[in-house]
């Protein structure tokens, strides 16, 4: 993309209703105030993190109309599109907040988070990476502190490694209800969980013949601590040979 067509996108950005981003006024006083003073509302609030376009965010808020969505990624050019589309459909229960992930506790408070989807997020194969992966217990810690008790947690993904590793340390920090699936179009009932939405790289993924993984489960009220041991393990658990 042409630095024009960004900086073109940057400034629709800076005018959107839809898009909180440093510089706006809400950006610094979100915190508890998701439901008060943007949604006006104090329906259950679902976060799309690493959103890219959007995709789940619009498409999740026009199958239900009586919960929020916050599509999160730190690019501003990727969540452009899920904003425009959001105000083209008049789509009133869509935000789009652009930060890191791991500044999350900056902007939701303790429970104050309903649900998580993660929809094809970066598998970060290498083994020095491992820690990086949104899956990886540092981060599963962070979402515990903003979700609600038995708050709902979904991943879906193409990579095998990062699926399969995301279910082991799912089971070894004591997630409940854990649901899986190495094959979701082969599922009739998890697949409607989707509502038929998917994003370009599945499009893609799926006309080569890839075979998409998906993963779902509860957040107990507090999450086994791991020893030492086994968060080391953890963050140098490979996903696939490391490319050097």
């Amino acid at each position: 993309m042409s630095r024009g067509k960004k900086m073109a996108r940057f400034a629709q950005n800076s005018q959107a209703e839809n898009i909180i981003e440093p510089g706006k006024p809400l950006f610094e006083y979100m915190k508890g105030q998701w439901g008060k003073e943007f949604f006006k509302n104090n329906n259950p609030i679902v976060l799309e993190l690493a959103c890219g376009r959007g995709e789940y965010s619009t498409g999740l808020a026009s199958h239900y109309p009586n919960k929020n969505f916050i599509g999160i990624d730190v690019k501003g050019d990727r969540i452009w599109k899920g904003s425009q589309l959001a105000l083209k459909e008049g789509l009133k229960n869509v935000a789009f907040l652009r930060t890191f992930i791991l500044e999350l506790e900056k902007f939701f408070d303790e429970g104050e988070v309903d649900e998580i989807w993660l929809v094809f997020p970066d598998p970060r194969p290498r083994i020095r990476d491992a820690k990086r992966r949104l899956t990886a217990p540092r981060y599963l810690k962070l979402y515990s502190k903003i979700i609600k008790k038995n708050g709902l947690f979904r991943l879906k993904t193409d990579n095998t490694n990062l699926f399969e590793y995301s279910c082991h340390i799912a089971k070894l920090l004591g997630m409940e209800n854990i649901v899986s699936t190495d094959n979701l179009y082969q599922n009739e009932d998890l697949l409607a969980e989707h509502h038929g939405i998917t994003t370009r790289y599945e499009k893609e993924w799926n006309a080569k013949g890839m075979t998409i993984k998906y993963l779902k489960f509860t957040f107990p009220s507090e999450l086994i601590q791991l020893t030492p041991e086994q968060e080391a393990e953890s963050n140098a658990q490979d996903s696939e040979e490391e490319v050097l």
